[in-house]
């Protein structure tokens, strides 16, 4: 396979993969496919490594891809933006119970937040980040911060789940 024959290949059979994997981490098309064709550029100049390379592929793909949204996310710019972020690390679950809970559970009560306590309870919660970490990368005093998680919670306790089918 050639450097030309391997870009092809990304662009034809991994391209939009690469777009939904970032979008479903941000909640932000846009950023998405710059997230993924920055993936893709990176491939570009790996090629050589990637066409010897014994893997696959699509994980180095997917790998990139990740490291560069968490790179996007702890960008100072990311971290006055609270508006439609909601970043969450596919990388956490082990078994895939946590992804399945969270599908069913708690993006559908997460939803119904504003974005402002739907990002505390993700730093705090989902991310595992102290109040003080939360405070810094949101841009916003620790107090808020408690204000907020207190407020969110107080929320989600009073709000009714639908009926499993």
């Amino acid at each position: 396979m050639t450097r030309s024959e391997l870009l092809a290949t990304i662009m034809v059979e991994h391209r939009d993969s690469l777009i939904s994997y970032a979008q479903r981490m941000l909640g932000d098309h846009g950023h998405a496919e710059d997230i993924a064709q920055e993936a893709i550029i990176r491939a570009w100049r790996n090629a050589d490594r990637l066409l010897e390379m014994e893997g696959s592929i699509r994980g180095w793909l997917f790998t990139v891809t990740r490291r560069l949204v968490v790179d996007w996310v702890r960008k100072p710019h990311a971290r006055r933006e609270v508006v439609g972020v909601t970043y969450s690390d596919p990388a956490c679950p082990t078994d895939g119970t946590d992804a399945v809970h969270d599908a069913l559970v708690a993006r559908p009560l997460l939803n119904q937040l504003s974005p402002e306590h739907r990002a505390v309870l993700i730093h705090l919660h989902l991310c595992d980040r102290s109040l003080q970490e939360t405070a810094e990368i949101l841009g916003v005093p620790v107090g808020t911060v408690k204000s907020r998680q207190h407020n969110a919670l107080r929320k989600l306790r009073s709000v009714t789940l639908p009926e499993a089918a």
